[in-house]
């Protein structure tokens, strides 16, 4: 390949890996990889300065602003910086400034935290607007979210007319493990790392999620001040400190040389730090220094940041064993002896799937490299087939769950193994808050921490057992009285009569939710008729396909489930259908609901849609036949103009349905 192919491939690839990061927050390679890509780059160009282009990756900052928040002019650019991954580099950037100063210069050391970088303008001491980096010359307008960081001052005292200060948005260690944990609960996707997961919370159009998130800044550089009279990044750093901002921590050197001992000693107790860091930055202190320094087209000449390589270690394989998680899927997991690892010792690493044991080809006794990906979580990079011993044999994944002994069936969508099984053990919590949950038997006052005290106590082990609770169990409970014993009993007692298009969502059966199962509800009278349908039935219903009927066929063949609906058939659940169905005025018709409905709740008006034998949709396409729309209606509405398709006003609904 030629210098000039090489070259704009790097770019395309690095441009791709930009874009999945700054701007949509789903990095697919580590951070590592992706500064090796960029080294490369940087390498070629430097050999052949007349192919560089204006829009190289090395010419610019992040990737652009997002459309959807408002975009913000930097008056001070947010810069990034140049990094080094070696002491050599560390000590040529030394004799740099050198040659370059004259007078005697020292040097600040602070942690590269791994956040979100963000602008913050006060003025008269209020917090007015805050903007995330973008391009470093425009930004996303983000204020509204970044209210809801309780460690961001939003009025300081004794402050200049005008503050720019420059912080990183982070959600510490801690809460990513919480966040994560109610994720698995849920059976939502696990976020990769706290960086992301900031930087997605940080890029919320609802501030109330922002908030839910429990987000942390820290501060690290004083932009601009109306008042001036700084004369070193200490001086700022401490000020800011006075007015209330958290600061990054900083320590002073005079020389490069004294910079290492700091750099090592963040290296080593990084994983004791509540915030991800991915290197530390080393600065000029004098900022008269600095703006003689002044900067390239990317970076300031001032500063660099030395980046950590991940820590790569080898141990041999005990064992490999299957956990099965609150959503049923079976993770293997290998068991390794015992090594320190980026700041931890190392027991037991993911395997993720049998798809990558056999990439891996890793075997029980193999010796494996391990790495923490993300710096958070063991993973196994690859096996040294030179160490294998004679005896080493393969590793296949079961073929029925080790918990409960249920068969397993693959995703169709992916390579992870499921156990079948509604009354798992593994899967207990997340079934019985499932079935309990607003859009299924919708029990008040059974949320999740209620579900696990009921579990823990040994009173609950399946949803069945729910409706078998009295008052007298549920008040020996931590935090229960007599009085919220008896409502909980009444909000399970009421629950009973929710029907049968409520009681098949809360069954948890893969693909049916709450518009599947009244798509069920309305075409069977009773559970019973359900399940004694056969799959040719089941797929003639509309929005019921093939893979989805399969589903249903084989969650009512299982044993458990059977042992579960005649429990709750003994408990006097209701086993009947409360869909209502008028006429088939709308059958075969599809309605998308947008905006703000000045009668009805969009729940509401897709009942009456349903009632009427039609479909509503969460998004507009050519087969969509109407689109309702009330107030600010956005692009929904927007889309269904350009494919012309025929809007109603809400008198034009109620006209239809009358």
């Amino acid at each position: 390949m030629d210098i000039q192919n090489e070259l704009e491939k790097l770019r395309r690839e690095i441009n791709y890996h930009n874009k999945l990061y700054h701007v949509y927050d789903a990095p697919v390679i580590s951070d590592y990889d992706y500064d090796m890509l960029m080294q490369r780059l940087k390498a070629l160009e430097a050999e052949h300065p007349e192919l560089i282009t204006p829009d190289s990756p090395t010419q610019r900052i992040g990737g652009p602003a997002l459309s959807k928040f408002e975009p913000v002019t930097h008056q001070v650019p947010l810069e990034s910086l140049t990094d080094v991954f070696s002491l050599d580099e560390l000590y040529a950037f030394g004799e740099r400034m050198d040659s370059l100063l004259t007078a005697p210069h020292s040097y600040s050391v602070e942690p590269k935290i791994d956040g979100l970088s963000m602008s913050l303008e006060y003025e008269n001491g209020v917090f007015v607007r805050g903007a995330t980096r973008g391009d470093g010359l425009i930004g996303e307008n983000v204020t509204e979210n970044l209210r809801t960081v309780r460690s961001l001052p939003l009025r300081i005292e004794n402050a200049p007319e005008r503050l720019i200060v420059r912080g990183e948005v982070y959600m510490s260690k801690a809460v990513f493990r919480e966040l994560n944990a109610q994720r698995e609960l849920s059976g939502e996707t696990l976020l990769a790392n706290p960086r992301n997961a900031a930087a997605g919370s940080m890029r919320q159009l609802n501030p109330k999620i922002a908030a839910s998130r429990k987000l942390d800044i820290i501060c690290f550089n004083l932009q601009y001040s109306s008042d001036g009279g700084y004369t070193s990044h200490a001086q700022t750093l401490d000020a800011m400190k006075a007015m209330g901002f958290p600061v990054v921590p900083y320590r002073h050197y005079d020389k490069i040389g004294d910079c290492v001992e700091r750099i090592e000693w963040l290296g080593e107790h990084r994983d004791e730090l509540p915030y991800d860091m991915d290197g530390a930055v080393i600065k000029i202190d004098s900022l008269p220094q600095r703006e003689a320094l002044g900067s390239t087209a990317k970076a300031p000449r001032w500063a660099v940041a030395f980046k950590y390589p991940p820590e790569k270690k080898e141990s041999r394989v005990l064992d490999v064993v299957v956990q099965v998680g609150r959503t049923g899927v079976l993770t293997p997991k290998v068991i390794v002896e015992p090594v320190r690892l980026a700041g931890t010792t190392v027991s037991a690493a993911t395997l993720h799937n049998q798809d990558n044991i056999d990439r891996l080809d890793l075997r029980i006794g193999d010796t494996v490299l391990l790495q923490k990906a993300g710096e958070i979580i063991p993973e196994v990079l690859s096996v040294n087939r030179a160490k294998r011993p004679d005896w080493a044999a393969p590793f296949v994944m079961p073929s029925v769950c080790p918990e409960c002994g249920s068969p397993v069936v693959r995703d169709e969508d992916g390579a992870a193994l499921r156990c079948t099984s509604p009354e798992c053990p593994a899967q207990r919590l997340r079934n019985i808050a499932h079935f309990a949950s607003r859009e299924a038997m919708d029990i008040d006052g059974l949320g999740i921490s209620v579900c696990e005290r009921l579990i823990n106590s040994g009173l609950v082990r399946s949803a069945a057992d729910l409706y078998y609770l009295t008052e007298s169990e549920i008040a020996e409970l931590d935090h229960f009285q007599k009085t919220s014993s008896k409502k909980l009993v009444d909000a399970i007692e009421t629950s009973k009569g929710a029907g049968l298009s409520r009681l098949v969502c809360a069954f948890g059966i893969r693909q049916v939710g709450q518009k599947a199962a009244k798509v069920l509800a309305s075409r069977f009278s009773d559970l019973d008729s359900l399940m004694a349908a056969g799959e040719t039935e089941l797929t003639a219903i509309p929005d019921i396909g093939g893979v989805t009927a399969g589903f249903i066929r084989e969650w009512f063949s299982l044993p458990q489930s059977r042992h579960l609906i005649e429990r709750l058939r003994a408990a006097g659940v209701d086993f009947t259908s409360h869909e209502e169905r008028k006429d088939d005025r709308f059958a075969g018709q599809t309605f998308v609901l947008t905006g703000t409905l000045s009668h009805f709740t969009r729940d509401e008006a897709a009942a009456i849609i349903e009632s009427f034998g039609g479909k509503s949709s969460g998004s507009v396409s050519k087969k969509t036949s109407y689109v309702l729309a009330g107030e600010n209606a956005g692009s929904k509405l927007t889309k269904a103009e350009a494919l012309g398709i025929r809007i109603l006003t809400e008198a034009e609904f109620e006209e239809m349905i009358r």
